[in-house]
């Protein structure tokens, strides 16, 4: 809906990776150099880890867009809340190798090594990259470990990226994940956006489909989309196509921190009830004062979904009419 009323190509905030949007910060510039370092050692294991919506997909989406296809065969397992077995069977599929039901671990990993040397036969290195890797256990773990000290002609059969959130970094650290931790060529943590790349986060989706300035941002509106974020690239990217729905809904052509404010209120009503820590209620004038503040809230939401709806129905009427 907003992508048409501001004339854009596109949806510049969409949540599921997109190499089109990808936007080389500080920090996704530094991981990006640990990716390619780690890779070119062609061997042993890469970490990368950070926030939820941090961007660590997005990255490896990056870097195997840029990978040359015909020297790489790369597998990539999101689902790690899984024992032992079941993910190396899952390595395997994803490899290719066909599994019969009921082939011991042996047949399994001489099924693998045959799929690397032929691999390794056409010119290509097999990578493998597992998503959530924090919740793996450390049997799975070394059922990884097992994988990457197969060799085929004195070459590692094998790399692996291991992507996770921050608490794997302590995981890692400990003295029972020392057999793995040696292995770790390259190995980085993403931080979140600073308030500047914030900015030119936003202008470079939405310039990616073919924004001139419709809406314009207020200064303080970019401010205000980084202090309800964090920095943090899907948060932004909720807040922000929100935030253009309004605009388009309510028909303007500016985007003020008031705007955005706002919507992330309704954001946090909608999708964060009951998450926030609960704090103790005000008394006397303060609970008077903070029973008016509420309710002068909901009625400015009252009055922005009347609004809404009224909008939604004319566009409704609008494409039916058109439509006829």
């Amino acid at each position: 809906m907003f992508d048409t009323f501001y004339k854009l190509s596109g949806l510049p905030f969409l949540l599921t990776p997109d190499t089109r949007f990808f936007f080389g910060s500080s920090g996704h510039s530094r991981a990006m150099s640990h990716l390619v370092y780690g890779l070119s050692q062609q061997e042993g294991f890469i970490v990368i880890t950070g926030e939820v919506g941090a961007g660590k997909t997005t990255l490896t989406e990056q870097i195997w867009a840029q990978l040359d296809r015909r020297t790489y065969v790369i597998a990539r397992v999101v689902t790690t809340q899984v024992s032992a077995d079941d993910l190396l069977r899952l390595v395997m599929v994803n490899f290719g190798v066909t599994e019969t039901p009921g082939t011991d671990k042996a047949t399994l990993l001489r099924q693998f090594e045959h799929m690397v040397r032929a691999q390794r036969q056409q010119g290509r290195r097999c990578l493998l990259v597992i998503d959530e890797v924090q919740n793996l256990s450390l049997a799975a773990m070394e059922e990884l470990r097992m994988l990457s000290n197969i060799t085929v002609d004195g070459r590692a059969s094998v790399q692996t990226i291991l992507l996770g959130q921050p608490q794997f970094r302590p995981i890692l650290a400990s003295q029972d994940w020392e057999q793995l931790r040696q292995r770790v060529l390259a190995s980085f943590h993403l931080g979140p956006l600073i308030e500047p790349e914030t900015r030119a986060y936003i202008e470079h989706r939405l310039r990616t489909v073919g924004w001139r300035d419709d809406p314009a941002w207020d200064d303080d509106a970019f401010v205000a989309v980084h202090r309800h974020t964090g920095g943090i690239p899907r948060r932004i990217n909720t807040l922000c196509s929100r935030v253009l729905l309004l605009g388009a809904l309510e028909e303007t052509h500016r985007i003020t921190a008031d705007m955005v404010d706002g919507t992330s209120e309704e954001l946090d009503r909608d999708l964060g009830a009951g998450l926030a820590p609960a704090t103790p209620a005000p008394a006397g004038e303060d609970a008077h004062n903070d029973l008016l503040r509420r309710i002068e809230a909901l009625e400015r939401q009252a009055v922005r979904q009347e609004t809404v709806t009224r909008r939604v129905i004319d566009l409704l009427e609008t494409q039916v009419t058109g439509q006829a």
